[in-house]
């Protein structure tokens, strides 16, 4: 039923329901909020989880309406020209899967978890059966039940489980999709499944991650990079008590600063009140059960086979408001290693908590190898104000990392963070991370749609994807189509002008007029000599202003404005004695709110030859 149901909507529509979702949870976060406290996160966890995930829903649903077609195929790319003449063409189109999206979610963000794989599979138009992690059920559980309880989904386009899947893998079929957040292990069990690799299913994962966070050689004591250095490592380590999956596990400086950096760091991590979440005061909360308190510390004893702490004794601490020999409390816990280079637990094992280990880096090159001996992150992180060294690191680093995060005094007070991964970028990594891409704007809606190549004549591509293409039959409307409103144009509609001649006189008033008297329009010796040129020549903007002389009309009427043009290229020189004409076609129509949309139209100057000299795709708006 949700799957028929979504793919009979455009994906405006599906963009409106998205909003809307996201404004009725939005209404009742707090009950969101108040559920959350039982996994042990303050209110600021709360937030970067609750608000998070409505933010997420908030752009998907935008960037739906601004970049997708309101219809139900999506065009990837332009139309491939297969024959001499035109007349065979092909063309990539998207449409949606026609089974469903399985989302198997880890149990560190309930609620943004779900949304952020959710807004883009049901803007593709495929409904979604959403799996949260047993420990935080109760969280999606709400926030499920309000997307429900709202009416803006159709029946069977969201649908929960709570607990065990049972048989759901081997019920899949080719059309539909997992996507998966949580552990290495339990990836690798799912991936296995016989229908998965049988069937070829698209299986999207987002794993484990041992982070980088890198302190440039620039960035010494006393700079703003590295004041903004330890305050972003500080807060990576303790916003959800460390259980974040693009939290900071290394901390790369270099070999002369790690001493500067420990202090600094075992100053702002002593600031760090742990207790009760809602108790007043507290800065940092419980992990989310005492099974993952245990296997924190499990790992937490590995990485002390190679490193030594230097903050945090999880046997003696302060906590606000509650027990720690009951709660699941750690501390912040910072270890040391000496030898970066010998070491292996520390580039292999996640302590999936508030745990986080500082190296040292004999030079920049030494530092990219240490961050890639993560095998493949979520995320790295640079603090430096030196754009050489970006450069470096992003040569070096990027085929290791989902995402490169640099930051200095320019940006830091613009800037989201370390940790703070965002709906119009990819979230994902490769190696260890897993190899997927969650969001990343309308990527993310691809992992959810079929890309197939059509073949055919430009009537029938054109057909397929409701949009002109050259070759295609042109339309002569009953009227100028500047006098016809939106939703009278129809796609390729067409104007053909009357001609124009361009004399010397036009193109020198043009040149002494806008002050562009390069030499190709006003010296004849000077632009034969050039290989492009006959002869002196017309500006390309004049003859994109007298384009617009012919065909437009100048009465009060639909059209409302220009807003802007793609695509211009000149294909021919214009000289004096040439003339211009111009063939206007309706390529594309967009809605943009319930008072106009925006036209895209075909633009072609011919000469009078009828060769082509100029095209581009002119964009108004007009009235509905």
């Amino acid at each position: 039923m949700g799957g028929p149901a979504l793919r009979a909507l455009t994906f405006h529509d599906r963009a409106r329901m998205i909003k809307a979702l996201a404004m009725a949870l939005n209404a009742r976060k707090q009950e969101l909020y108040d559920l959350s406290f039982s996994s042990g996160g303050t209110q600021n966890d709360h937030m970067i989880d609750v608000d998070g995930g409505i933010g997420t829903m908030f752009v998907f649903a935008s960037k739906g309406r601004r970049e997708l077609p309101d219809g139900q195929i999506y065009l990837d790319g332009e139309p491939e020209t297969l024959s001499k003449g035109g007349n065979f063409l092909g063309q990539h189109i998207c449409t949606p899967m026609q089974g469903a999206a399985v989302h198997i979610n880890a149990f560190n963000f309930p609620v943004w978890g779900m949304l952020e794989k959710l807004a883009p599979t049901l803007l593709a138009g495929v409904p979604a059966i959403v799996k949260p992690a047993t420990a935080t059920c109760y969280v999606t559980e709400r926030a499920v039940r309000i997307m429900l309880e709202s009416g803006h989904l159709p029946d069977g386009a969201l649908q929960l489980v709570a607990g065990g899947l049972g048989d759901t893998l081997d019920q899949l079929t080719c059309q539909d999709i997992v996507s998966f957040t949580g552990s290495a292990d339990t990836a690798l069990k799912l991936r296995a499944a016989p229908a998965i690799l049988k069937n070829s299913i698209r299986f999207v994962a987002e794993q484990d991650s041992l982070n980088a966070s890198i302190l440039g050689p620039d960035a010494e004591p006393g700079t703003p990079e590295f004041d903004l250095f330890i305050k972003e490592v500080q807060r990576e380590m303790t916003a959800k008590a460390g259980q974040k999956c693009t939290a900071i596990r290394r901390i790369l400086a270099p070999q002369s600063q790690v001493d500067a950096v420990i202090q600094a760091l075992q100053g702002r991590l002593a600031k760090t009140v742990i207790g009760d979440p809602q108790a007043e005061g507290t800065r940092m909360g419980a992990l989310v059960s005492n099974a993952q308190k245990r296997d924190v510390l499990a790992k937490a004893a590995l990485l002390a086979t190679e490193a030594e702490r230097v903050f945090g004794d999880p046997d003696n601490f302060e906590v606000n408001g509650a027990s720690a020999e009951t709660g699941a409390f750690l501390p912040p816990m910072l270890f040391h290693c000496a030898d970066p280079d010998k070491a292996q637990r520390i580039h292999d094992t996640e302590a999936f908590g508030p745990v986080s280990t500082i190296m040292g880096y004999r030079d920049l090159d030494h530092a990219i190898q240490l961050a890639n001996r993560g095998e493949g992150s979520l995320v790295a992180s640079v603090i430096t104000h030196d754009p050489q060294v970006a450069r470096q690191v992003a040569m070096g680093a990027a085929a290791y990392h989902g995402r490169l995060y640099f930051n200095n005094r320019d940006s830091m007070k613009g800037s989201t963070g370390h940790g703070s991964p965002l709906p119009h970028l990819v979230h994902g990594g490769p190696g260890r991370a897993g190899g997927g891409e969650e969001m990343g704007g309308i990527r993310g809606v691809m992992h959810y749609m079929q890309r197939t190549a059509v073949q055919g004549s430009p009537d029938l591509i054109a057909a397929i994807g409701e949009q002109w293409v050259p070759g295609a039959a042109e339309i002569e409307g009953p009227a100028h189509p500047f006098k016809r409103r939106f939703h009278e144009l129809q796609i390729g509609e067409t104007l053909h002008t009357a001609s124009r001649e361009i004399t010397v006189e036009d193109i020198e008033h043009f040149a002494d007029f806008t002050g562009d008297t390069f030499y190709a329009h006003t010296d004849p010796e000077a632009a034969k000599r050039n290989p492009f040129f006959p002869d002196r020549v017309a500006h390309g903007y004049l003859l994109l202003s007298f384009a617009a002389g012919l065909f437009v009309d100048p009465d009060e009427g639909p059209v409302l404005a220009n807003t802007g043009l793609d695509n211009l290229a000149f294909m021919k020189p214009v000289v004096a004695g040439d003339s211009l004409k111009v063939r206007l076609t309706v390529k594309q129509k967009t809605p943009r709110n319930d008072e106009y949309g925006e036209v895209r139209w075909h633009v072609t100057l011919k000469n009078q030859d009828d060769e082509p000299v100029a095209e581009y795709e002119l964009l108004t708006m007009n009235a509905f």
